[in-house]
């Protein structure tokens, strides 16, 4: 699932809130935020600004296939 797709659910699951009012949360133009969602092209630190605006949590992990392990 594309990341714009999980904000855009965050965004329902946090009380239907739009994209405009995450830009105004973000200090970001709704214009600037929704060519990011169209290209799906987020910075780590975007994501991590975009969670505390939602009142969650952003992380990154990778997980070994054979073993299972999270790095």
């Amino acid at each position: 699932m594309a990341l714009s797709d999980r904000i855009r659910i965050l965004l329902i699951k946090r009380g239907n809130i739009s994209e405009a009012e995450l830009a105004r949360r973000l200090g970001i133009s709704p214009q600037n935020l929704n060519n990011k969602m169209k290209r799906d092209n987020f910075t780590e630190k975007d994501l991590t600004e975009i969670a505390a605006a939602l009142d969650c949590t952003f992380t990154v992990s990778f997980k070994l296939n054979d073993t299972g392990e999270v790095i």
